[in-house]
This record gives structure tokens, sequence and C-alpha cells, in this order.
């Protein structure tokens, strides 16, 4: 088993295995938290009659047999129960077919829930840490070493994600091609974070050192990842950099951190050894691997090998797909980022009063817990836990259809729905439904140096109209 075993991968391992499950602990934790008021019976989009509609697709779900909410908090907590082992390491401590299993069974109960999530978990990275955590299973145990062939698997889907992303930055918006998109990108990210004022304000020449920096990242170190130590561990280390700066700069979910951990993939020991003297990983013998896992792992190898061609295709197609999954069990995707860049960044803001609409009527604003409101309110760091309402929202301002969910939401806090209200920061009527609602638009941007200083704030904003004038509840 020499050529199968990958020696010398030990902390790789433990990062990819321990990291993952951590994610998925989040996304667990997320889906409890958020699921029944956005997606569940009496949600905004609720996934009763979602299954309904997609009754006989064979869509892979625990739930196309029945739903609930509290079959989904069940699933939910089960997936985080499973996750936090799995941090721990406890069933990677046991033979190999313990941390398989755990694996697999936390993939397939995320996956359930991401097959009826709709536009709420139409993110990319709800495909990639899918992708992840399926090949996390096949990693083995410290009773085993790693397997090679999932280790490059591994850093061929970190080469889809950067290598993806920087194609469709260049094919896409001109700003990446000459360098301004950072002149913008900080300002109108969908959820800046409290760091990203001060990126904002960078000089403009550092703005297109970085953008220079991330081209670099995405478009030449990928290759390097699969060349042999230490060049490997090199690009590994350039892409774990970039990803660090992201997530300084930005809430982005979890979608850097795990590329984080995917890009140890092609961490070496000897190169933590070199960082960290002193640093000593156990090497698990390679004859020691069983034949069952290795006939497992090389069949999933040849599986993943088989379905690689349509993102490759996808890469170097004139018209690249941006987050597609190309099978219904979300692996083997194809992945990219913020193709073009907002200029101007647009916030819905929703309003509510007790009183008639009029001149004296007062206006009370709701608070969302990561997107921008009040302007004197410092952004916060989120990721990477997801806020799924507030990403929407976002979406919302920019243009895109909120037909199918926002009727829905602004007829809930109406009602005072408390598990509406529980997904927001502030509810400024205390639980006491408005008599009338109305959504305004405002045009954000960053204040300035003097402006904060003078004014103690983060954000100026101007009204720019109105995306639903004043509603009222039908019973008042």
């Amino acid at each position: 088993m020499e050529l199968f075993s990958a020696e010398g991968y030990e902390f790789a391992r433990q990062v990819l295995q321990r990291g993952i499950a951590a994610v998925y602990l989040i996304a667990f934790i997320s889906a409890a938290n958020q699921f029944p008021a956005l997606l569940g019976e009496h949600g905004l989009l609720p996934a009763p009659r979602f299954l309904e509609r997609v009754r006989g697709r064979g869509i892979p779900t625990l739930f196309r047999w029945h739903y609930s909410d509290r079959f989904l908090l069940a699933v939910a907590w089960a997936g985080a129960a499973v996750a936090a082992l799995l941090v721990a390491g406890l069933p990677q401590a046991g033979p190999p077919w313990l941390p398989l299993a755990a694996f697999l069974l936390i993939w397939f109960l995320y996956l359930s829930i991401v097959n009826i999530g709709q536009t709420f978990y139409g993110f990319g990275w709800e495909s990639l840490l899918l992708e992840a955590g399926f090949l996390a299973a096949f990693l083995g145990s410290t009773e085993v070493a790693p397997p090679v062939t999932v280790l490059f698997l591994f850093r061929w889907l970190v080469f889809r994600l950067e290598f993806g992303a920087g194609l469709i930055k260049m094919r896409g918006d001109p700003v990446w091609r000459n360098l301004t998109a950072l002149y913008y990108h900080h300002e109108t990210q969908p959820m800046p974070n409290p760091a990203s004022w001060f990126f904002h304000h960078l000089p403009k020449p550092l703005h297109k050192a970085e953008v220079l920096g991330n081209h670099f990242a995405q478009l030449v170190v990928p290759f390097f990842l699969f060349f042999p130590q230490p060049v490997a561990g090199i690009a590994a280390l350039v892409v774990i950099g970039t990803q660090a700066w992201l997530v300084l700069s930005g809430n982005f979910a979890w979608l850097n951190i795990l590329t984080i951990l995917l890009a140890f993939s092609a961490v070496g020991d000897s190169t933590m050894q070199a960082l960290l003297p002193g640093a000593r990983f156990s090497a698990p013998d390679p004859s020691a691997t069983p034949v069952w896992f290795a006939v497992v792992v090389l069949a999933v190898t040849a599986l993943m090998l088989y379905w690689a061609w349509d993102p490759l295709r996808n890469l170097f197609s004139r018209d690249q797909l941006m987050n597609a999954s190309f099978n219904r069990w979300h692996l083997s995707n194809a992945y990219g980022a913020f193709g073009s860049i907002t200029r101007i960044r647009n916030e819905v803001v929703i309003e509510g009063t007790l009183d008639e609409p009029g001149p004296a009527a007062q206006w009370r604003e709701y608070g969302f817990k990561g997107k921008p409101g009040d302007p004197a309110r410092m952004p916060r760091q989120f990721a990477p836990y997801h806020l799924r309402l507030d990403w929407l929202m976002w979406f919302l301002a920019l243009g895109a259809s909120g037909g199918s969910w926002f009727p829905v939401l602004v007829q809930k806090l109406l009602d005072g729905d408390p598990r509406t209200l529980a997904l927001l920061r502030t509810d400024p009527f205390a639980g006491i439904p408005p008599r009338w609602i109305r959504v305004r638009v405002y045009r954000y941007r960053f204040s300035t140096w003097a402006e904060r200083r003078a004014e103690r704030v983060w954000w100026v904003r101007e009204p720019s109209g109105f995306l639903l004038e004043p509603v009222r509840r039908p019973e008042a």
C-alpha cells in the first residue's frame, strides 16, 4: 500500500477533517436557528410546498417522504452532534470505517437540507461544503496513512475554486482587468465587517497591488499545488495568506475559512516543521491500510475523476458558469465569485408605523443583524456564520426578484410573527404589530475620515425612492 498512502501528511489530515467538521457544525447550527423561519412549515418559502412541486424528480433528501419543522430540527441537531464528535477527533481515533461513516452521515444530512433550501441555500459555498465533507470521509483514521488520491482530489477542488474565481473575474468586469475593483468592493460587498471601512480607505495604489496579487494567487499559484514539496506547500501558503486577507476584510460566510482549510491538503508535515520547529506528527504505517479501504477509496477516486470532465470543460468555456452543480449530489462543482463589481451601494430599509401615513406619521426602522442599516452602527463580524436573510436583502437591493419571499416577509412583519422577528436585530415595536409598513431604498457610501471624526458615523446615506409604498395590516 506504499503507493496508495501519502506519508508526511498527518497534520494536513487533522486540519482537513477537524476543520471541515467545524464548518459543518456551524452550518447545522445555522440551519436550526434560521431554517424554520425562512423555509419551515410557516416560513417565507415553505419547504413542504416546494417538495410538492418537485415530487417525483428524484431529489436526494430525507425530507422527500416527510417534512416537519420538528424533523428538520432533529436532522440539524443530529448533524451538529456528529460534527462536534469529528471536531473532537473521536471517530478518527478508531478504525477507518468510523470517520468514513460519520462524514458521509453529515454530508447526506446537510445535502438533505440544501436540496430543499431553494434561494436561501443557493450559494456556492453550500456545494463547496458538501464536496469537502464527502472527500473528508475518505481520508481515513489515525490507524492508516492518508490516501494520496484523496489529497490530490482536495487539491483539484482548491484549483477549481481559485482558478475558476480568477477566470470569472478576468472574463467579467473590466475593473478586474484595469486593477480598480477594490476602489469599490469593500464598500459594496454584501456584508462589510468591522475592518471593511478601513480597507476601503487604503491608498488606491495599494488597492491596485491587492488586485494584482489576487490575480497571481488565483490564476498562477493553483497550478503549483500539484508540484512536489516544498513547491506545493509554498503555493498552499500563498492561497492561505490571500484567503486570510479576505477573512479580515469582509463577511463571506464560511467560503474563505473553508478555502483555507482545503489548501492545507498541499501542506506537508515537513513544511509545518519548518514553520514550527519542534513540531512532531505521527506517521501511520502504510502497510496497515486495509484492502477494503483502498478499494473503496480508489472507486471513489475513479468516480470523482469521471465527474471532473464537466467542471474542467466549464473552466475553459467562453460561457463559464459560476457556482454550478453538475449532479444532484453537489459533487465536482464549478466555483467562482464576484465576476462583476457593484459601483454603487443601495440598501433596502423596512419601516413600520402605528400611525396613519402622512406628514405626522412616526416611521421606525427594523434593524438587521448583518446588513447596513443605522449609519452610526459599526459593521459587525458574523462569518463564518451565515445570515441568509441579510444576504438575500443585498441581492434584493441589486434588483434581484424577491417576489417569492419578500411579500411574505412584509406580511409576517405586519403580523408581528415572532419567528421572523427573531431573524432581525431589532424590532422597533417590541412585538406589537405595526399598522403600516413601507420599504425604502437608500444609497449608502462609507463615510470619509472627516465625516467619521465629526459625525461619528460609518455610513452616509441618502433616500433613493421606494421599493414598496405603505401597505396596511388587513385587520387594522
